[in-house]
C-alpha cells in the first residue's frame, strides 16, 4: 500500500551537471545543477534560478559547458552546488581543478570530468512556472577511458554519480540491465 508523503521532487535519478561558463572577466565558473535533461537530440535544458552567476555569465557570454560529474570527483562536483560565485571570489581555484578554454564555444572545459558537452545559448524559456536555459550541443567530448571498443561512450565506465531527492544522497550509475528499443519487443507481438 502507498503512503501519501505530500509534494516532493519525487524524480530519481536526477543527474548530477556541472555546469561552467566565464563570468565578464573570463574568469571561470562551475556550478552543480540536479534540475537539467537532454531536450532535443541536440538540446540541452537547465532549469537555473535567474540570480545564480552561471546564470548571469551564460547569458553575457552565450554559452556553457555541461560536464557529468563522476565518483572520482564527487567532493569536488559537490562542492560546486555547497559554494556560491556570487559570494566566493576563488570558488573554482579552492579545488586545484584545471580548465581549458573550449575551441568550440566561450566556455570552460573542466578537465577532470569525463564527458562535457559544449554547448551554444539557444533560448531561454521563460513562464510563470519555468525558467529554463536551453543550449545547443556543438560537440560532445569524453576521456578515451570511458569509450568502449566501438568508440561510444559506455556509461558504465564513466562511474557517473546521480542525485537522489529523497534523502539528499549521491549514487552511482550501475550495471546495464536491458537494452532500450528492445527490452519491450515482446510486447509488440502480442
Amino acid at each position: 500500500m502507498k503512503k501519501d508523503l505530500g509534494v516532493k521532487a519525487a524524480v530519481f535519478p536526477m543527474p548530477v551537471l556541472m555546469i561552467a561558463t566565464y563570468d565578464e572577466n573570463g574568469k571561470v565558473d562551475v556550478m552543480n545543477a540536479a534540475w537539467g535533461q537532454i531536450c532535443d537530440y541536440d538540446k540541452v535544458i537547465l532549469f537555473l534560478a535567474e540570480d545564480h552567476k552561471t546564470t548571469a555569465n551564460i547569458l553575457t557570454s552565450r554559452a556553457f559547458t555541461v560536464a557529468l560529474a563522476d565518483r572520482a570527483h564527487m567532493d569536488a562536483a559537490d562542492f560546486f552546488g555547497i559554494a556560491s560565485g556570487n559570494k566566493m571570489e576563488d570558488k573554482f581555484e579552492r579545488t586545484g581543478y584545471h580548465a581549458v578554454k573550449s575551441s568550440r564555444v566561450n566556455a570552460p572545459v573542466i578537465e577532470e570530468f569525463p564527458v562535457t558537452m559544449e554547448c551554444e545559448l539557444a533560448e531561454v524559456v521563460e513562464t510563470e512556472n519555468v525558467y529554463g536555459i536551453v543550449g545547443t550541443i556543438v560537440n560532445v567530448m569524453a576521456e578515451e577511458s570511458v569509450l568502449a571498443e566501438d568508440g561510444k561512450v559506455d556509461a558504465g565506465r564513466i562511474d557517473a554519480i546521480l542525485f537522489d531527492q529523497f534523502r539528499n544522497g549521491y549514487y552511482t550509475v550501475g550495471e546495464q540491465v536491458g537494452k532500450a528499443w528492445n527490452a519491450g519487443m515482446g510486447l509488440m507481438k502480442k
